[in-house]
């Protein structure tokens, strides 16, 4: 077994359970945290049980895990889609299942499951995700889970299904799948972000005049990357540049005009070009920078439309709020605003164990779930929060070298899913507290407080464990 990822999860549940006190924890109810009426004394229980679950997956054979892989991704499917229907509705979602006293949220244990599905498809002998059909056969296995999600009403949960295009991004997804992702991010925050001022003294708006722009520069250097010719697109990117800057000009010093039709009829052109080019040259490499083109308008002038008119007013409301659009304190940025007060409180070294002013005075919404770290930040200061930090941090870097070790690619696909998943939770988290990204709703894994979400991490971490013990026996 390797004892340093367990001493670092044991240590992170240590953790965990001290913030949960904080978090949680009545001085006028005098309770005793250790009570089970108390949400402390209870993430004792399933701290206890999460113990049980890791011995059990160790006594297990390994290759058990292998074998019944589909058999628990199907399983987890239909619970899924039988939660859809789930009379019992939490904070407007039916991604619970109530058991008397109990409540599972069968998302965090479809995560396992859906690791190790991939894991088995992919480490199938004749698998190349290079091969479009592998590829479309892969996202089948991540999209459905997600569409169940979804249908729960669970946005956030779903989200994070999303993590597993790193592992895929490993085992050789080309890159122009991750570039295309982050340029869309960047479309639509700049687009939104900057849709209402304006370029100087001319009727531009400065979205629309830089994602344009950032349209032709990268079509231009994917010339240069996937057809291997450079000269050809230094040429195109001059030319489009070029245009920009004598439409600038004319707007400028001539006659006002909106750049932007300038630059649509350019992209147009480049899309045009790009095409006559993949035909006539027979080089395929231009299709593809076309269809990029394409969808990078596409996206563009979608992205807007999706936000006023398909988006919820709630999650419009955050989006403008983290984008910087509205400020909204009394509303949807209420939780964001007050966990950047209490954890600003904190300074150096926190106000100490249990005396957290913001979280004993119930100021933050969540505080012992979602928004479980702004008490870290409270109560142990930047110290606390920083050492924490470093803890995931050391988890992941463990993750990795168990991963790079495994002899087999099912090993080290399913080592790359797990770290996958535990990143993407440690960021968001994270950053939704400090306000760098959207309100979600994912849990701190092993901080915050709940049964389902820490039995969930503990199969992802544990069935990861009990494959790299057995990665040296005969087989």
């Amino acid at each position: 077994m390797d004892y340093w990822t367990i001493l670092i999860y044991l240590m992170l549940l240590a953790f965990g359970w001290l913030s949960v006190c904080g978090a949680s924890y009545d001085y006028s109810a005098h309770t005793d945290l250790f009570s089970l009426s108390t949400r402390s004394g209870m993430q004792i229980v399933w701290i206890g049980t999460s113990l049980v679950l890791a011995l059990f997956i160790m006594l297990l054979d390994d290759r058990y895990f292998d074998m019944f892989a589909y058999v628990l991704f199907g399983l987890m499917l239909l619970l899924l889609f039988g939660t859809i229907f789930n009379p019992h509705t939490i904070k407007g979602s039916r991604s619970w299942l109530v058991l008397g006293p109990v409540r599972l949220q069968p998302a965090e244990f479809a995560k396992f499951a859906t690791a190790l599905a991939l894991a088995k498809f992919m480490s199938a002998r004749d698998y190349d995700i290079r091969r479009w059909r592998d590829f479309l056969k892969t996202l089948t296995f991540i999209l459905a889970p997600m569409f169940f999600i979804v249908m729960q009403r669970e946005t956030g949960s779903a989200l994070v299904y999303m993590a597993f295009f790193l592992m895929l991004y490993r085992e050789g997804m080309t890159g122009s799948v991750l570039f295309t992702a982050v340029a869309a991010v960047f479309y639509f925050v700049v687009g939104i972000r900057f849709s209402e001022p304006v370029l100087f003294d001319t009727p531009t708006h400065i979205g629309r005049f830089v994602v344009l722009l950032a349209i032709q520069v990268f079509s231009s250097v994917m010339i240069g990357v996937y057809a291997q010719r450079w000269r050809l697109a230094f040429i195109v990117l001059g030319v489009c540049l070029g245009v920009t800057l004598v439409s600038l000009l004319f707007s400028l010093y001539v006659i006002p005009f909106d750049i932007y039709w300038i630059q649509l009829a350019t992209c147009v052109l480049l899309v045009g070009w790009l095409l006559w080019q993949s035909f006539n040259r027979q080089i395929r490499s231009y299709l593809w920078v076309a269809f990029f083109a394409v969808g990078s308008l596409v996206f563009f002038h979608g992205a807007d439309y999706a936000l006023n008119h398909m988006l919820q007013e709630h999650q419009r409301t955050r989006i403008n709020v983290l984008l910087g659009l509205e400020e909204d304190l009394k509303g949807a940025g209420y939780n964001v605003h007050q966990s950047e007060i209490a954890i600003g409180s904190g300074g150096l070294e926190g106000k100490g164990f249990l005396n957290g002013t913001q979280t004993k005075l119930k100021y933050v919404p969540e505080q012992d779930t979602d928004f479980i770290f702004c008490t870290v930040g409270e109560e142990e200061g930047f110290v606390g929060a920083a050492g924490v930090l470093v803890l995931f941090l050391a988890l992941i870097l463990r993750l990795i070298h168990l991963a790079e070790r495994q002899p087999t690619r099912f090993g080290r696909i399913y080592g790359y899913c797990v770290l996958s998943i535990f990143l993407f939770h440690v960021f968001i988290n994270v950053g939704m507290v400090l306000g760098l990204t959207p309100v979600i709703g994912i849990p701190l894994p092993f901080f915050s407080y709940g049964g389902s979400s820490l039995w969930g991490f503990t199969f992802l971490l544990f069935i990861f464990l009990r494959i790299d013990a057995g990665r040296n026996l005969p087989r």
